[in-house]
This record gives C-alpha cells, sequence and structure tokens, in this order.
C-alpha cells in the first residue's frame, strides 16, 4: 500500500510521522503553515478552516470549507488542501505576488484588525466565491428591492453570496458589518483562476488507507462489504465520517482511540435515490451535499438545515453521524421524526430497516448491534403538506439547541387527518410527542383544538434543569411552537 500523503497548496507530503489522531490544524502548523489557527479546537469558531477538493453537485469538484481542528490528517489521504497561503499569486520562488480577490477585498474594506480570525474567514469566504452556482441566486442591492417587490434577502448579496458561508466563523474585534461588505463585493472567479479551473476536473479518488503509528491505527476502507468486515473483526473500533462529534472528543477530553475506521467516502453510503415510495439518503452525504441536491424537495429537512450547526460542520456531519450518535439533542433526529424516516441498518450478515421511532433505546443508546453501521435514512412519500422545524437556542444559528420541535400535519377541509411531532432535548432520547399527535388528529385545525393539543405537547418527555435551560421552559416552549406553527398556517390561508 502506498505511503499515506496529503497534496497541501499544490505541494505533496507525507503524513508521517504524525499519530493517527493528529489534525489537519496540527499538521500544517507544525509544517509552518501557521494561518491556520486553533480558536476553539471544537468547530465553533472557524479560525482553523481550510479548503478540501470534493466531488461537486454542479462540477466535478468543489472546493469546500472545513475545521481543520477537527478533521484527522489520516482521514485527507491522497486528498488536496488549501490553506490561506496558498490562495494568494505566487512566483516560481513561492514569493507572493498578489493577493487573491478574496482577501483583497477583506483588506481595503476594513474586515480584519487583530488578524486572528481572518484566515479563517477568508478559507470560508473563498468556498462561497468559487460555489458554481453562486451568481444564480444573485439578488438586489442592498435596501433595493425584488422583481416582485419583496425586500431583499438580508442573507444573500447582490453577487449571491450566501452569508450562511460564514456563520461558522467568529470575529471579536472587528464587528461583522465590513466583514459583510467585503463578502458582498466579491466579483466572479478570472477565467484563469487556478482554483475555478482546477473545479472542472475530478477531485481525488478515496484511497484505501492503513496508517498506524505507536499501536494506534487508522483505516479507510475501500468497499462497505470490507468495512463491515473490519468492524466484526475490530467491534472496539471508532467508526468516522465527518468527525464533527469525534474530532471534539479527541481534542477537549483527549480521547484516543486504538483503530479509527472512515466511512465517509464509501460509495454505498453516498446515494441519494428518489423512489416512487420514498427518497432514500446516504448516511455518508455530508448535509451540505443533501441541502443542494434535493434543492427544497423535503421542505422540512430544508428548515433544518440553516438551523444545524454552521456551514463548516455542515461540510463535514452526516445524517449517520447525528442518529449514530444517539444524542437526545441532535438537531436530526426530532426532524426524522415527524417525517416517519426510517434507518437501514447493514453488518456482514446483511440488512434490516428499523422505523426511527423504535431506534433510541436510551441515553445516546440505540438497537444497532455492534458491527452494524447506519447505510441510509429513509423518508416515506408522499410528504404531509404542513411542515415546520422550531429550534429553540441562545444564538439564532451555530448553536446547540434547548428545545428542537418538527412538525409534519395532513389538514384536509380544516380536519387533522394526521400528525406527527418529533421532540429533542426533553428526554433521554428523541422522542415522538405521541399525546399531542393524538390531541390533533381527528380534530378540527381550530384555536381550541390546538390550544388542548399545545397543552399535551408541554407535558411531553422529562425535561431536566441544566445550563442550556429550565424544565419549565423546555415545557413551555413545547406548547408554544404548536400555537406559532397554527398562527402561521392561519396567516398564509388568510393572506
Amino acid at each position: 500500500m502506498v505511503a499515506a500523503r496529503i497534496t497541501v497548496n499544490g505541494k505533496e507530503t507525507p503524513i508521517s510521522p504524525a499519530a493517527p489522531h493528529t489534525t489537519v490544524l496540527d499538521f500544517l502548523r507544525e509544517r509552518g503553515l501557521t494561518g491556520t489557527k486553533e480558536g476553539c479546537a471544537e468547530g465553533e469558531c472557524g479560525a482553523c478552516s481550510v479548503l478540501v477538493a470534493r466531488p461537486g453537485v454542479n462540477k466535478p469538484t468543489d472546493w469546500v470549507a472545513v475545521n481543520a481542528c477537527l478533521v484527522p490528517v489520516a482521514a485527507l489521504d491522497g486528498q488536496e488542501v488549501i490553506t490561506s497561503e496558498g490562495l494568494a499569486t505566487v512566483d516560481e520562488s513561492g514569493t507572493p505576488t498578489a493577493l487573491h480577490p478574496v482577501q483583497e477585498e477583506m483588506a481595503v474594506r476594513g474586515g480584519s484588525q487583530c488578524g486572528y480570525c481572518t484566515p479563517g474567514f477568508i478559507c470560508s469566504m473563498a468556498a462561497e466565491y468559487y460555489r458554481p452556482d453562486r451568481c444564480a441566486h444573485a439578488g438586489p442591492a442592498d435596501g433595493a428591492q425584488s422583481a416582485t417587490g419583496a425586500a431583499a434577502d438580508p442573507e444573500h448579496g447582490p453577487n449571491g453570496f450566501d452569508l450562511h458561508a460564514l456563520s461558522g466563523n467568529l470575529c471579536r474585534c472587528t464587528g461583522y458589518r465590513p466583514i459583510r461588505d467585503a463578502a458582498y463585493a466579491v466579483g466572479t472567479p478570472a477565467e484563469d483562476d487556478a482554483l475555478a479551473q482546477r473545479r472542472e476536473q475530478s477531485p481525488p479518488a478515496p484511497v484505501a488507507t492503513a496508517y498506524t503509528r505507536n499501536d494506534s491505527t487508522f483505516l479507510r476502507p475501500g468497499t462497505l462489504a470490507e468495512a463491515l468486515r473490519l468492524l466484526r473483526e475490530r467491534p472496539d473500533a471508532v467508526v468516522v465520517a465527518g468527525s464533527t462529534d469525534w474530532g471534539v472528543e479527541v481534542n477537549i477530553r483527549a480521547r484516543r482511540a486504538s483503530c479509527v475506521v472512515a466511512i465517509d467516502r464509501l460509495p454505498e453510503l453516498r446515494e441519494l435515490r428518489v423512489e416512487s415510495d420514498h427518497i432514500e439518503i446516504g448516511a455518508a452525504q455530508t448535509l451540505t451535499e443533501i441541502e443542494r441536491r434535493l434543492d427544497g424537495r423535503v421542505p422540512l429537512l430544508a428548515e433544518l438545515f440553516p438551523q444545524f450547526a454552521s456551514r463548516l460542520i455542515r461540510n463535514g456531519a452526516t445524517l449517520g453521524g447525528n442518529l449514530g450518535t444517539g444524542s437526545p439533542i441532535g438537531d436530526s433526529p426530532p426532524v426524522l421524526l415527524a417525517l416517519e424516516a426510517s434507518v437501514v441498518l447493514a453488518d456482514a450478515d446483511g440488512e434490516r430497516e428499523v422505523p426511527l421511532c423504535d431506534y433510541f433505546t436510551g441515553y445516546r443508546q440505540s438497537v444497532r448491534r455492534p458491527g452494524e453501521l447506519i447505510r441510509a435514512v429513509r423518508v416515506p412519500l408522499p410528504l404531509s403538506p404542513v411542515a415546520a422545524f422550531h429550534k429553540i437556542a441562545k444564538r439564532r444559528f451555530d448553536d446547540i439547541s434547548s428545545v428542537a420541535v418538527a412538525f409534519a400535519l395532513d389538514i384536509e377541509d380544516g380536519i387533522v387527518r394526521k400528525a406527527r411531532i418529533g421532540l429533542g432535548g426533553v428526554a433521554a432520547t428523541p422522542i415522538r410527542a405521541l399525546a399531542a399527535e393524538a390531541a390533533l388528529e381527528g380534530e378540527p385545525w381550530t384555536a381550541q383544538t390546538v390550544d388542548a393539543a399545545s397543552r399535551a405537547l408541554r407535558a411531553q418527555g422529562t425535561p431536566m434543569d441544566d445550563h442550556r435551560a429550565s424544565a419549565g421552559y423546555r415545557s413551555a416552549m413545547l406548547g408554544q411552537s404548536l400555537l406559532k406553527l397554527y398562527a402561521r398556517t392561519t396567516e398564509e390561508v388568510s393572506s
């Protein structure tokens, strides 16, 4: 097997002698690329962001920004990485001769003061700069109105720049207006832009990796069958996709694993299929890939994605990973419960399908057996026409929820024919609000019905007091969320 190597700013370099748990951040800094900074070490500040060449949605390759502090460098064996230093134009000796357009705009518009966060902002901004369909979403200038007379979208610039691209980047001294100004000022890549041209070629193919140092091993199997065989032989192995959860354990809790198995590039886990009666989503697709490939086909998921952490996290996080951790405050389980989704579990002996409402068995526990992987998530069709996702958190974006509520209702001729409500943050596991569902089904969609159902919803689960919210607040927000949904639907009908 070929020695593990990574291409950084166009130069190939061996990963050895880095330990298998070494992050991309530490690997880069040890080689003098100190523009990549450590701020939080858990994927919240974005000071460490870098660009990675990944399979594209609209072109063969997308430049994707990820948190270098979370990803093990061994996970990028055979891959291409661009850091903030690699964006500028350089001469044959490697001396910078011209700033990248994103760097130029950040400089001239005052988007940088102390500079600590700036390289991370630059990389996240560059990923959006190179997004192939960015200009197709261009809107009117600030203060202007669209052709329909509606106000301009405050989260998209006149150049199509999506501010959610920067939702995972924090700055303490500049203030965000000049950074936003820089984002909204960038144009389109020049025809001779090397990174723009790189999008027309396929990204590096995933390579099988077996990297061992000091009794610790990082493995990337080439097929699902091989991965399942490995997990049968090594039931103690830690399975990772985007490492957005495991990376925090490594950095903050100093956890180490004797064996890590990466499944994020397995083709069998990266399919998205729309059938006549269901949509099947591969468990190793990133949330960003799912969002862009579905393109609003599942409105409830479309509401979830912008509220799920940040773009940097969504560029690595997967549905399989979010469900695999079994966290009671994961954002996707309430939505998938409301959608009546099921998970396809696979091991070396075959597959089985389990309704998500039967999947969770206790705090961070599930029916998944040793050696089993989540291969896919299935969402049945047709979808309920009335849907909403309400996330209650201290910050609007890039935060952990105190309470999460997802609704999917069928309302015909003013009667609630079916109600599915998924809850997170109010019990040891994500749960369905069965009592509230029963209070709605078969009843007229009226204020009286909703008031009674909201009282039932307040009593669901076993909420607790912690540093994010009190039990009383959580219960109150459950009831308010249904009242909010009712107010929205009646406003839509009256308008």
